[in-house]
């Protein structure tokens, strides 16, 4: 048996904020037809190169201080992570660890949260890899 994701699912307070959030951070879009708004309990987004999807859902009394048992890791496609670093903070995510160097020079990640406290991970750029 094969299956395949169909999106993935983040617990959140608010869907609609963290989804326009996450729209910026990714350049997503809603999905054609089936538009967010204040106020949506739920709300998709999707890539419009990839049709990767990523679903907010509201969970009541979700608890944003419960640690993560998943978490995105995030590869800047036209800047550099340390680059890109500078605009996810610019859009207000927080700096949680930073890993930049553990193997030496030019290496390693950032661990940043967004605005309800979910972790992601800004990590080298491919033309960074190959250098």
């Amino acid at each position: 048996m094969t299956a395949r994701i169909s999106h993935t699912s983040v617990d959140c307070t608010d869907a609609y904020a963290l989804s326009q959030w996450w729209k910026q951070v990714l350049a997503f879009v809603d999905v054609a037809g089936d538009p967010n708004s204040p106020g949506d309990e739920e709300c998709m987004i999707v890539s419009p190169t990839t049709g990767e999807r990523l679903l907010f859902i509201e969970v009541p009394g979700f608890d944003t201080s419960t640690p993560q048992r998943m978490h995105l890791d995030l590869r800047p496609v036209e800047r550099t992570r340390d680059e890109e670093l500078e605009v996810l903070r610019g859009l207000g995510a927080t700096e949680v660890a930073d890993h930049r160097g553990i193997y030496g020079p030019g290496t390693g990640w950032v661990v940043l949260a967004d605005p309800e406290g979910n972790r992601f991970c800004i990590l080298r750029a491919a033309h960074e890899l190959d250098a």
